[in-house]
């Protein structure tokens, strides 16, 4: 009986040492593993998962598009938890040690550090288009014939579910534009009233 705790003892130090020894070698090759530093194991994302996803939602920073594609590693998931929740929580701090971050195009605080030259007049009438909202959503030939004549809130109205994510995508995309149109009209008469009072 002695024998056979002996032998048990000596499977099980074995065991360890091995286990040891393996995790020893795996951080002494390199950064740690990223399930280690991100607290879960990461799914296999694509740049092209990341795409489509910024390609629908295009207000949703990449970074935070890609952490959520490694938790769920589903196109479908990600874009149903921007519809329903509006935004993608940030990736954290340790996020960045793994996957460095994206080169986002530069916002009007931050000058393109490129010289002159063709790209750098595309970087910048790009920043220009996209500070209107009327024309980043291709609204340009509804904002001067149809109005809206409601706040914002009620311009979007109550979502209803749709059977297929194209159509939600389509409805989605339409309370955007009408929610759009409706604040810009707030704006012209708001304009309007300060431009009458200014002159009376």
């Amino acid at each position: 009986m002695g024998e056979v705790v002996n032998v048990l003892v000596a499977v099980a130090v074995i065991v360890l040492v091995v286990r040891w020894a393996s995790s020893g070698n795996k951080e002494n090759g390199g950064a740690p593993s990223p399930s280690a530093v991100l607290g879960f194991r990461p799914r296999n994302v694509t740049p092209e998962m990341v795409e489509t996803v910024h390609n629908m939602f295009p207000d949703i920073p990449s970074d935070n598009i890609r952490y959520d594609l490694l938790r769920t590693g589903s196109v479908e998931q990600t874009s149903n938890k921007i519809l329903e929740r509006g935004f993608l929580p940030a990736p954290p701090p340790a996020y960045y040690t793994v996957y460095p971050r994206t080169a986002e195009a530069p916002g009007p605080a931050q000058p393109p550090a490129a010289g002159p030259g063709p790209n750098a007049t595309a970087g910048s009438s790009k920043a220009k288009k996209t500070d209107n909202l009327i024309a980043r959503y291709h609204l340009e030939g509804r904002a001067s014939s149809t109005s809206i004549g409601a706040a914002p809130e009620e311009a979007g109205g109550k979502a209803a579910w749709e059977d297929t994510p194209e159509k939600r995508e389509a409805s989605l995309r339409e309370r955007k534009a009408r929610m759009i149109l409706a604040a810009r009209e707030r704006l012209l008469a708001q304009q309007a009233k300060i431009a009458g009072s200014a002159s009376s």
